[in-house]
């Protein structure tokens, strides 16, 4: 079997003729996402796309759902946001075919953007290269079909440049500034608005060995780069342009709350609440959902007015 680069490999399996994400209903059938775990996910986005079309003012508003993969974000907006947004999912996968009629289904982002452009959990499978640390310097990681690797050529001086600058400690790292270009134009399509990215976050005391895994039918398995496989590596937030926050913290500043309820005498609307605080604690847990990373960047709106 072939060996290439692991970004090359990446992208050719999730991306490629017979890529994992051009398969109706992935990812869905594959790993659970916030989006899969209650309502106040689409709730919580409804009410910051509320604040940010408040801050903006006028009649011109959008919401862009990048990477929508099912659609079940911007399938939830669809159900209340005022009739006069444009709501738009951008996946290369087929349209759902459930999506409400409103929604717009593109290959890519369209440009000026005046609104909320939400990226949930879409830098993270950006193809990437891996590099390991040997005595005569970095070297990119090949790999084949199979999963098989080996050690391939010496990585290139911008490679060389962003491990130095932004996980001097790895021994072993993917190389992130792929994900800062997509992200840079991701956020060059916004003219007026938010444009925020939700992702796992690289921590790079813990993650001295990178973070690249596969994910199929559910389970955490080896990355192996076939189209069978969801393949994915956490994002360095702060490589990127922007503010960057915990989803904890900033479902909590959009009213997401997982604290128990009273009981108020009523046992079937006590019970509602209950299963509502539970599916909120699980988005707000920091050791799961809760500790997801938010990268926020605005144009011509202040932070404080999204997230009071």
């Amino acid at each position: 079997m072939a060996f290439r680069t692991w970004r090359a490999a990446m992208a050719d399996a999730l991306y490629g003729p017979n890529g994992f994400y051009l398969a109706a209903g992935a990812p869905g059938r594959h790993f659970r996402t916030a989006a899969h775990t209650s309502p106040l996910w689409s709730q919580a986005w409804l009410r910051l796309a509320q604040r940010v079309a408040e801050a903006i003012g006028g009649d011109e508003f959008a919401v862009v759902d990048m990477g929508a993969g099912g659609g079940e974000l911007i399938a939830g907006l669809a159900m209340a946001a005022p009739p006069s947004w444009r709501l738009v999912g951008v996946d290369l996968a087929p349209r759902p075919h459930e999506l409400p009629e409103r929604v717009e289904w593109l290959a890519s982002p369209p440009d000026g953007v005046v609104g909320l452009i939400a990226a949930v959990e879409w830098l993270d499978v950006v193809p990437v290269d891996v590099a390991e640390r040997t005595p005569g310097g970095w070297r990119l990681v090949e790999v084949d079909e199979s999963g098989a690797e080996r050690l391939g050529p010496p990585a290139g001086p911008d490679d060389v440049a962003w491990l130095a600058r932004w996980w001097p400690g790895a021994e072993r790292a993917e190389v992130g500034w792929p994900r800062d270009e997509a992200w840079r134009d991701l956020v060059g399509r916004l003219r007026r608005g938010v444009a925020i990215a939700v992702d796992y976050a690289v921590d790079i005391e813990r993650h001295a060995g990178g973070t690249l895994t596969g994910y199929r039918d559910g389970r955490q398995v080896r990355p192996i780069p076939d189209g069978s496989t969801d393949i994915t590596a956490h994002v360095h937030m702060e490589s990127c342009t922007g503010t960057v926050m915990t989803q904890r913290d900033a479902l909590r500043r959009l009213g997401v709350d997982g604290r128990v309820p009273p009981y108020g005498g009523d046992p079937a609307a006590y019970a509602a609440a209950l299963s509502e605080a539970s599916a909120a604690a699980e988005l707000l847990d920091p050791d799961g959902l809760g500790g997801f990373g938010w990268l926020v960047e605005t144009r011509g709106v202040a932070l404080e007015d999204c997230f009071a």
